[in-house]
């Protein structure tokens, strides 16, 4: 199938290098045009490594051009970070086309800012947006047009916006993503499978000394001790309270079961945390004002979260605390400046109006 990728960080090479790998037509959009440029030059090759080897795959297209990459995709893919999402839905809004999928794994509800985008250009094509609970692969880039891929998920919930189209949504994503795309509802209860405001905040806050103490560290391996997963798992029971609150059955994918060594298997399968850490390319800097698990996860994922649980009801003690206290460190009011439903324009939405919008979409 023709897949458009959009990024130029670790995810967008991830998918774009395994998407030709699987066999399929891949387009990759980035902005940078020297780094395009030299793309080209090096003959819009990546270089995949994973469990299997070494792989050098060709792209059918490494572009500036962000119609260029889209136009006659079936699947547009943007792994690109939360914060850059309203840049580049800008952009690509002009362009979507009748039956495009538009794939966001993870969005913090970036689905929405994609469709909305789509209709404030006026373009009225129907078009599907989705988003799921992670990143489906654990991944860092080693080079300029080199990325490894430690492990592929297994198992990857799917919200669709709207969810009257998640029947050609998913099965467009799951031909991309055979045999592990999992319906999960609507695009809120795909935001709300998110891991990453769960597992990021708590080992960036608890962490915040090691931190700026060493050159790299390891957040997941020496920053993942028993006292902070306590805390991990407490702020995941607000996050499946939110869920519960909102109509959304299980699963719900704790995060939890990313650690066991038995029971349910979570999104990256069993033994993915040992792989992970054993791997090194964890063991990193993180400059805790600008790294996107504050930027991202924490100021905008634990805002969605804190946002969502007042329609709900649900008090949401824990996630309220990271997010003062990631302002804090930034320096920044996060909980007003962050990814709310008053900034998504969806806040005057009782319960049940925002459930039918999610349902049928703008034409509702």
């Amino acid at each position: 199938m023709k897949i458009a990728v959009l990024g130029g960080g670790n995810g967008s090479f991830a998918a774009a290098g395994d998407f030709a790998l699987s066999g399929h037509e891949v387009r990759l959009w980035r902005r940078d045009a020297d780094q395009v440029a030299a793309h080209r030059a090096a003959g819009s090759r990546i270089l995949v490594n994973d469990h299997n080897g070494r792989h050098d795959v060709k792209l059918a297209l490494v572009t500036t051009d962000i119609a260029e990459a889209a136009g006659g995709a079936e699947l547009v893919l943007c792994p690109a970070p939360a914060f850059a999402q309203s840049d580049i839905a800008r952009l690509l809004a002009p362009h979507l086309q009748d039956g495009q999928v538009v794939f966001l794994p993870p969005a913090t509800f970036g689905s929405m800012i994609f469709a909305q985008s789509g209709r404030d250009a006026g373009n009225r094509a129907k078009v599907s947006f989705a988003e799921t609970g992670t990143l489906p692969w654990l991944t860092r880039k080693h080079g300029p047009f080199e990325v490894a891929i430690t492990i592929r998920a297994k198992r990857l919930p799917v919200g669709v916006f709207p969810l009257d189209q998640a029947p050609h949504a998913l099965e467009v994503i799951g031909r991309a993503f055979p045999g592990v795309i999992e319906p999960c509802g609507d695009a809120l209860s795909g935001a709300l499978m998110n891991a990453g405001p769960i597992i990021h905040p708590p080992l960036i806050v608890m962490n915040a000394g090691p931190i700026e103490h060493f050159d790299r560290w390891d957040i997941h391996k020496e920053g993942t001790q028993a006292s902070i997963r306590r805390v991990t798992d407490a702020l995941d029971a607000e996050r499946m309270a939110v869920r519960e609150a909102l109509g959304y059955g299980a699963p719900h994918f704790p995060l939890a079961h990313h650690y066991a060594k038995e029971g349910e298997i979570w999104m990256y399968g069993r033994g993915s945390h040992d792989r992970l850490t054993d791997s090194g390319d964890w063991r990193e800097r993180i400059a805790l004002t600008e790294h996107r698990y504050m930027r991202e996860d924490l100021r905008l994922g634990l805002s969605l979260l804190v946002s969502v649980a007042g329609l709900a009801g649900v008090p949401t003690p824990l996630a309220s605390a990271f997010l003062a206290i990631g302002g804090a460190i930034c320096g920044e009011d996060f909980a007003h400046d962050g990814r709310t439903l008053k900034t998504l324009a969806l806040d005057d939405f009782s319960k049940a109006e925002l459930q039918k919008l999610l349902r049928k979409g703008f034409g509702s």
